[in-house]
């Protein structure tokens, strides 16, 4: 990905360093784990999220050293691209894009989604609407889910921002009485709103390459990578050696996959209508 060169976003607010509680669901770490699967790539913690636990150390960079400040560029550049990318396509639609804020954070933090550790993974609050990263997250992607690549990050970041054009577009409050109903009908409402995080994440994609040229070869492959990498079924067999379709809150690999895809290619908000779409 060729970043380097790119704008720097204002919208950093880096708490690294600052602490912020011991917060983490509990029971051990197979809780650990799948708290990490429910959570991962955007979705509040606050519902789920418990007190009283152990926080689970994680082991990166300190803040401040140059790995840290490198990422630290990195995202910077990825938020004001996804910034450029939104603010053009809602003023084709006639509206303000109200940019969010991305929070950098060490092992917890607090946010008005409640507190939360780092092992939640990556989340947009929609009560402040603000993104939430601590960056040694991305040390897990590549390592334990096997998904490198600095554009596999950008896939990560852009999914969040997806979620904050759903709060804008008013997507997140009409679905959310049907995700706090729980149950199947919840977790079904929870797919077609990752899925279509997905689908948007794709769109900034399209836009990013036709409009700055920053991809490099075997850039979407690493996206597209990251996507599978993280689908319902193959974590949950990963993490219980079955799968529950009942029970996804995020999508298959494959449907992930095909939404972020779908995004990519035409680049147009009318194609992810994942509300609509009779077969995800």
């Amino acid at each position: 990905m060729r970043w380097t060169g790119g704008r720097r976003s204002d919208n950093i607010e880096d708490r690294r360093g600052m602490g912020g509680g011991t917060l983490i669901a509990g029971g051990g770490i197979g809780s650990i784990v799948l708290v990490l699967l429910a959570l991962f790539f955007g979705f509040d913690p606050g519902s789920i999220l418990q007190t009283d636990q152990p926080s689970v150390p994680s082991a990166q960079a300190p803040a401040g050293s140059p790995a840290q400040d490198d990422l630290r560029e990195f995202v910077s550049v990825v938020l004001a691209d996804t910034e450029d990318t939104w603010r053009e396509l809602f003023e084709r639609m006639g509206r303000q894009y109200r940019e969010p804020k991305l929070v950098l954070f060490t092992s917890a933090v607090e946010s008005a989604c409640g507190m939360a550790g780092a092992a939640v993974g990556p989340f947009y609050c929609p009560s402040d609407q603000k993104l939430y990263l601590d960056l040694s997250f991305f040390r897990a992607l590549r390592d334990r889910f096997r998904a490198p690549g600095d554009f596999a990050q950008a896939y990560v970041i852009a999914h969040e921002v997806g979620h904050h054009v759903q709060t804008l577009l008013g997507i997140t409050e009409k679905v959310a009485p049907s995700r706090q109903r729980g149950g199947a009908q919840g977790n079904a409402a929870s797919v077609r709103v990752e899925l279509q995080a997905d689908c948007l994440a794709g769109i900034w994609a399209h836009h990013a390459k036709q409009a700055r040229d920053i991809l490099e070869e075997g850039d979407l492959e690493e996206a597209l990578n990251a996507a599978s990498a993280i689908g319902d079924d193959r974590l949950q067999r990963q993490a219980q050696g079955r799968v529950a379709p009942e029970t996804f809150t995020h999508g298959s690999s494959r449907q992930r996959v095909h939404w972020f895809g779908r995004g990519f290619e035409t680049g147009e908000l009318r194609q992810c209508d994942t509300f609509r779409a009779t077969e995800l």
